[in-house]
């Protein structure tokens, strides 16, 4: 949620926070609030596609500081939208904003917005670095502070709700903890995080001790994520709020100010609404209390029992007891295995598919990939057990910005996804094969963990519009390598290694290759959806490392050089290991498009050929089709020639 400016409000008082050094407790951790931060404060590259071996890094870094200062970790995720939709117009708002913000990065501008698949980074951060996590069912902040409260322990987010939720231990914002400025206490060896921790008992203390109890009137009446009552402004219109003190500016400030200050003259929220309501019409009146009450009730606690989910797997509540749907479906839910997309289609038949920095004028680089949702939406829609079902609609960017709605019509219907999940591994295997168009012998030759993105790398190169250029895909290919190469200890490739960093680091000019990166952003959306598809049929092809996978500011700079060079540089030679790597994988995609599909102007080198120029060049590898009858993938699929 968030309230509007109570953030920056609160943050001008220091006398609502106290000086705490962190150590040797548990902590619940905002998970949403924790990657955005990570992400935009470690001058991490925004206009690229994301640096996720870099923001993998960092997590690492986060999780690492918690540790040594013995502080156990619980991060607690959001899922999908409110059933019961109270905040679509706020995401509405959010999506177009977004987009706004896109456009200007992609012109050069400012502006923050969180690369595609960050989300899932950060699971698989989280999942090898064993930090106990759960997936909620829709927004976390009541099930957050059941748990807080339940342990005792404090909250770490950026969320201004946390200065409304009545908290035992407190809440330690985000921007107040030092994780990078690690203390030793004195006299001992122990470590510590210096934060500081904001106390909602000092805060009404501030306003005439008032009662906490009307807090969350304040802050639906203030205006949250999930009201916003025209009526209001008749109330603010007419009420003379003592604004009083000092320490406030800005509209907003004053408006905070003086509605804590008028609100603390009375004894609970049952005589504050009542005073309220004699500013409005009568008519009004009734609908207007009964909102209100209906809206404080979101900073109540929860009935979610997370305990029991962190220590038995078990996730329970009134909601997934109402939702009908199969068991593994809600514990893959609860434990991050499925997207929240995947709860959002199947529930509320709506999706809304995130912007990227790409090329405005074209259509949404979403559009590739709805041949892929069209197939989930078909196995989704049959798993519902309402017989009037619709087909979801699909919130994306099209030309210009403008924000559009669009039905997608589902692909693929099949028996009800409860008796589906029992299907054999093959089938499932042949239907996430058959969508993205491949035969699963060109897979053999490649490793487990790239089957999938290779996979989808083939669909991209088929569907992608305006179509892939050959220095596209191997600088692509070339970044997947880079990714395998963080994983080997031979002193060849450390070097290699190396080479690949500098070429990531070297700076950019300021105005960015539109259509190389609406080339990348379209590989990106057919791969959360091929990983969306793959989790859906219980993985039938193995998760990919997603951490090491896809490196945006070295991709685009492998495919500035590789389009400038003239001739064919064995980057690789040094590691056979790994030009044979890269051999496999380019050989892989090619052999599912006409010979002439790139429309090759230069005679390139064979992979035996020495290094004699001093550009960026990359072997095309090619040779014959590999054997295949031993194949772990024994299903072959109907898929292009």
């Amino acid at each position: 949620m968030g309230i509007h400016g109570l953030m920056s409000y609160v943050g001008e008082h220091k006398q609502f926070f106290t000086d705490i050094q962190l150590r040797n407790t548990k902590i619940i951790i905002d998970g949403n609030n924790l990657f955005h931060r990570l992400y935009f404060e470690s001058n991490l590259d925004l206009q690229h596609g994301g640096d996720y071996d870099s923001f993998t890094d960092i997590v690492h870094k986060f999780f690492e500081t918690l540790s040594v200062c013995k502080i156990y970790p619980y991060v607690v995720l959001d899922g999908g939208c409110d059933l019961l939709d109270k905040k679509f117009a706020t995401l509405k708002e959010r999506a177009w904003d977004k987009i706004q913000v896109a456009y200007s990065i992609s012109r050069g501008g400012g502006g923050s917005v969180l690369p595609l698949l960050t989300r899932e980074v950060f699971k698989q951060a989280l999942t090898k670095l064993e930090v106990p996590f759960v997936q909620c069912f829709s927004e976390a902040d009541r099930d957050i502070t059941s748990l807080a409260n339940h342990w005792n322990c404090p909250v770490l987010t950026l969320d201004s709700d946390f200065c409304i939720f009545d908290l035992k231990a407190g809440y330690c914002p985000l921007n107040y903890f030092q994780w990078r400025n690690l203390c030793t206490c004195e006299g001992t060896l122990d470590c510590y995080i210096p934060a500081r921790c904001f106390s909602l008992e000092r805060l009404c203390s501030h306003f005439s001790h008032m009662n906490k109890a009307l807090l969350p009137l304040f802050a639906v009446m203030n205006g949250n994520d999930y009201i916003n009552l025209p009526a209001l402004e008749t109330f603010f219109s007419k009420v003379r709020l003592p604004v009083g003190g000092c320490g406030w500016r800005g509209r907003k400030h004053v408006r905070i100010q003086g509605l804590l200050n008028w609100l603390s003259r009375f004894a609970d929220p049952t005589e504050a609404i009542d005073n309220v309501l004699k500013y409005l019409k009568k008519h009004e009146r009734e609908e207007i209390r009964e909102l209100l009450c209906t809206s404080m009730e979101e900073y109540e606690q929860s009935d979610v029992n997370l305990e029991d989910f962190f220590q038995n797997g078990n996730f329970d509540s009134q909601v997934t007891r109402k939702l009908a749907l199969p068991q593994w479906m809600l514990e893959a839910l609860a434990k991050g295995h499925l997207s929240p997309f995947i709860s959002d289609a199947l529930l509320l038949r709506r999706t809304i598919l995130h912007v990227q920095v790409e090329n405005m004028q074209r259509p949404s680089a979403h559009t590739v990939a709805l041949p892929i949702r069209q197939v989930i939406y078909g196995l989704l829609l049959n798993a519902s057990q309402n017989s009037e079902v619709t087909s979801p609609s699909e919130q994306s960017n099209n030309v210009d910005g403008l924000l559009q709605q669009n039905k997608a019509r589902p692909l693929h219907s099949v028996s009800k996804i409860m008796t589906f999940w029992q299907v054999p591994r093959s089938d499932r295997l042949k239907l996430l094969l058959e969508t993205l168009g491949v035969k699963a012998s060109i897979l053999q030759p490649i490793p487990s963990p790239l089957w999938l993105p290779v996979a989808v790398t083939c669909y991209w190169t088929h569907y992608s519009e305006p179509r892939v250029k050959l220095h596209c895909l191997q600088a692509l290919l070339l970044g997947m390598v880079f990714g395998e190469l963080h994983r080997t200890t031979s002193s060849s490739d450390k070097m290699i290694y190396d080479q690949f960093l500098k070429w990531k680091e070297k700076n950019f000019q300021k105005l960015l290759d539109l259509d190389t990166a609406h080339t990348f952003c379209q590989w990106q959306c057919c791969l959360q959806m091929g990983l969306h598809l793959n989790q859906l049929l219980s993985t039938p092809l193995p998760e990919p490392d997603l951490t090491r996978l896809y490196c945006g500011t070295l991709v685009h700079r492998l495919c500035k050089e590789l389009k400038s060079a003239h001739g064919a540089e064995n980057l690789l030679l040094s590691s056979p290991k790994m030009s044979q790597l890269y051999c496999d994988l380019l050989h892989a995609v090619k052999s599912t498009v006409p010979p002439d599909f790139f429309q090759e102007t230069t005679k390139t080198k064979s992979c035996k050929e020495k290094n004699k120029n001093t550009g960026l060049k990359v072997q095309d590898c090619s040779g014959p089709e590999e054997n295949v009858q031993n194949s772990q993938l024994a299903m072959e699929t109907k898929g292009r020639n």
